[in-house]
């Protein structure tokens, strides 16, 4: 028994040995040729410029943050590319902020105020929507947020010319509370 456990042990041996060796040839082959190279910018590190060769690392965006460009004071922030809406108050902190369904038809970027509110109406796709709050027209197609009272948040039909921007009802309701007429909107690209 003793003549077989030491084998064993003298396999696991030769396996760690073998492993060891050839993650030793991996780092030594990637390794740089001359290591006491002083690095060619101040403060750069050999291991900074190998993990990030296009420059130094940014910190990332934060998904969440209000768009910058989106001016100030208290607002309704519709960034078109990213599919959200801030809600911010007049110390420009965001109170609420939430993803919506673009309409099919889209505002131009720019500031515009809130005209019209409905609380209950049909939509221009057929759907029974609240809390719609208006904010421009495009080609005679009103643009604004609203919500679908079934609580769906269905893809817009590309062949219609639709203008209503959904969200969902808990959306909806805080855009309705917050989004009174001549409440300022900034729609970024």
């Amino acid at each position: 028994m003793a003549g077989r456990s030491s084998g064993f042990v003298a396999g696991l041996t030769a396996a760690a040995l073998a492993v060891v060796g050839f993650l030793a040839y991996q780092a030594s082959a990637s390794a740089p040729s001359d290591l006491s190279a002083t690095p060619k910018s101040p403060g750069a590190s050999a291991s900074a410029s190998a993990t990030s060769p296009a420059g130094p690392t940014q910190k990332p965006k934060d998904p969440l943050a209000i768009p910058a460009s989106s001016g100030s004071g208290q607002r309704v922030v519709y960034a078109l590319g990213e599919k959200r809406v801030w809600l911010v108050d007049a110390k420009g902190q965001a109170t609420s902020t939430f993803s919506v369904m673009p309409s099919t038809v889209h505002p131009a970027p720019g500031a515009y105020h809130v005209t019209s509110r409905s609380g209950t109406v049909r939509g221009s796709d057929g759907i029974q929507i609240e809390h719609v709050v208006r904010f421009t027209s495009v080609d005679d197609t009103a643009i604004g947020f609203s919500a679908a009272v079934d609580g769906t948040l269905p893809s817009p039909d590309p062949a219609r010319k639709t203008g209503g921007i959904r969200m969902k009802k808990a959306d909806g309701n805080a855009m309705w509370l917050f989004a009174t007429v001549g409440s300022k909107v900034v729609v970024v690209a």
